[in-house]
């Protein structure tokens, strides 16, 4: 079963502008960035992790903390993946308890995803809160997640599929939704 192109829904100035926007959303809601980090759950929300900290730096003048967290061995569906699947590394250079984390994501959709990383975190300490950020919010939630700060809302039906194409890893900026072809 293939994928075809149903429809670019984001630029790359619509990505850029989104991230802003959360940027801007994350310091309002939480009184400024003390106490504040930002991690990034690896694959795409790494890069939009880092480029919301180069906003939150842009306009408030403080480098708010990055860490990237791998959550392979966390996921409920890891022996559906791969019976070796390839483990990254967890890069959290602070420490989590106490801290104020925003959860950055590229797309939320099942709240999988989620789950794993929130028990991912817990293992590293107690965080004060853990707030998320993502992209791209498609619906279909399958455990009771929601975000705090969606750069865009994308009803979508089961057949379809987003991506989200980074510079970092991609080589270009978009977003599509694609649609799974019958054969």
């Amino acid at each position: 079963m293939g994928l075809k192109t149903k429809a670019k829904i984001m630029d790359e100035d619509g990505i850029r502008r989104a991230i802003r926007r959360i940027a801007h959303e994350i310091v309002e809601k939480n009184n400024g960035v003390e106490n504040l980090a930002l991690i990034g759950i690896r694959r795409r929300g790494v890069p939009i992790a880092q480029r919301i900290a180069e906003e939150i730096k842009l306009f408030e003048g403080v480098e708010v903390p990055v860490g990237i967290l791998d959550i392979t061995l966390y996921r409920d569906d890891l022996s559906s993946l791969s019976h070796q699947p390839v483990v990254h590394q967890t890069e959290i250079n602070f420490p989590v308890t106490g801290k104020k984390l925003v959860l950055v994501d590229d797309v939320l959709y099942t709240g999988r995803t989620v789950r794993a990383a929130l028990d991912a975190l817990m293992d590293l300490g107690r965080p004060m809160l853990v707030q998320l950020a993502v992209l791209i919010d498609r619906g279909h939630r399958e455990i009771p997640v929601r975000a705090d700060y969606v750069g865009k809302n994308v009803p979508t039906s089961k057949k379809e599929v987003i991506h989200v194409h980074l510079a970092e890893i991609d080589g270009d900026e978009a977003v599509y939704i694609m649609e799974k072809e019958d054969e």
